[in-house]
């Protein structure tokens, strides 16, 4: 099942709302008449406002002021990077205006003179960043996987041994580059034990691993391995700054010291040195603390949330195998999902998508999740139905 990212507002029913209003302001306005914080069953992360925003960096600034960076570096950013470092047991971290920057950048940097790059054909790098690795790197991507989260060991090593063996002219293998989790493939992760079967084999035969996980905390909380043990499996690892942090954008990519301190250079050449980034570590700062806490806790709740709304006639809810906070939601015969999800929205602030294909949707269970007790949630979807 996947939804596209580009029809977003049009499947999740928002694209009613005039273009110029960010898509929570209504949830906001909702909000502050009821005195009820709202439940967002659509995003990965809080899904701020732009008035929350700036209400939440001056309450940041009131407590300890923000202190300007340099080009990404010092001030409150050199503190948000060093808690990076910590985060996932690397060297060193650096910050960058993109995830597609830090992919790219670390694919670039770690390959070297060799060109095949080994990467799902799922995957951000391979469907969603305009073949830069191709057409600014000269690196070849070579697809794994089709339409799958992801890939197992044996399925790289045929891919490398085809590779090798039918090539006259040898160009050499640059990275293996692994998403998780995999947007496209709703949220469903990498097991663990296939990553370390991957990373052990490729460290032995001396291939650099990039892992792009933007997400990376969802799959933490959702699988049970903490960040740090998923970033010990490979050489580099970015995290997204907006996507279940809270920032406004942005991405910090952590590895080596050897490998990162090549970094400022390309940042530079490749046009994303910014002069001033210190509300998105600002940001990324205060949400990051406790987040792994709460994230694990958003994982519990979603569970016996399953659990209790399979219980009402007129939903089935199901996890998705190795999944991680996103969950196939099917409704029965009867039941109207624009109506169901418009209900929910105008009676108790739970912001669902309204499309549906094949009688089936989605949910994204994120920090909202925390907002409102489970049993509150099922009574709400009880009302709903009736």
């Amino acid at each position: 099942m996947h939804i596209d990212r580009r029809n977003f507002l049009k499947s999740s029913g928002l694209g009613m709302l005039p273009v110029c209003i960010p898509s929570v302001v209504t949830e906001m306005a909702v909000r502050s008449a009821s005195g009820v914080l709202p439940v967002n069953f659509i995003r990965d992360g809080l899904g701020l406002s732009m008035t929350e925003t700036l209400d939440k960096l001056q309450e940041i600034n009131r407590k300890k002021p923000i202190i300007p960076d340099f080009y990404g570096n010092d001030g409150t950013m050199e503190e948000l990077l060093q808690l990076f470092q910590r985060l996932t047991g690397k060297e060193k971290a650096v910050y960058m205006p993109s995830g597609t920057m830090a992919n790219q950048l670390a694919i670039r940097v770690l390959s070297g003179d060799n060109t095949k790059v080994f990467v799902q054909e799922t995957s951000h790098v391979y469907r969603d960043e305009a073949d830069a690795a191709t057409a600014l790197h000269g690196k070849r991507l070579i697809p794994l996987a089709p339409g799958e989260a992801y890939f197992t060991l044996e399925a790289l090593q045929q891919s490398i041994a085809y590779h090798e063996e039918g090539e006259l002219f040898k160009s050499g293998i640059g990275v293996v580059s692994i998403e998780n989790p995999v947007r496209r493939c709703m949220g469903k992760t990498v097991p663990v034990a296939e990553l370390r079967r991957i990373s052990a084999w490729c460290r032995e035969k001396g291939y650099k691993l990039h892992l792009d996980g933007a997400r990376l905390h969802l799959a933490a909380a959702f699988a049970g391995v903490s960040v740090k043990e998923y970033a010990s499996y490979f050489d580099t690892v970015f995290i997204s700054l907006y996507k279940c942090v809270g920032a406004i954008n942005g991405a910090v990519l952590c590895g080596d010291k050897a490998v990162m301190d090549k970094m400022e250079h390309q940042i530079k050449i490749h046009g994303g040195a910014l002069y001033r980034n210190w509300h998105n570590s600002a940001l990324a700062l205060h949400y990051l603390d406790g987040l792994e806490e709460r994230l694990r806790e958003t994982a519990v709740r979603a569970r016996e949330l399953i659990g209790q709304l399979n219980r009402l006639k007129g939903l089935k809810l199901t996890p998705f195998e190795h999944g991680s906070n996103c969950v196939e939601i099917a409704y029965g015969e009867g039941v109207d999902p624009v109506k169901l999800s418009n209900y929910l929205r105008e009676k108790h602030q739970i912001v669902m998508r309204r499309s549906v294909e094949q009688g089936k949707s989605s949910l994204n269970f994120n920090e909202t999740l925390l907002n409102r007790p489970v049993k509150e949630i099922v009574e709400a979807y009880r009302e709903a139905l009736k």
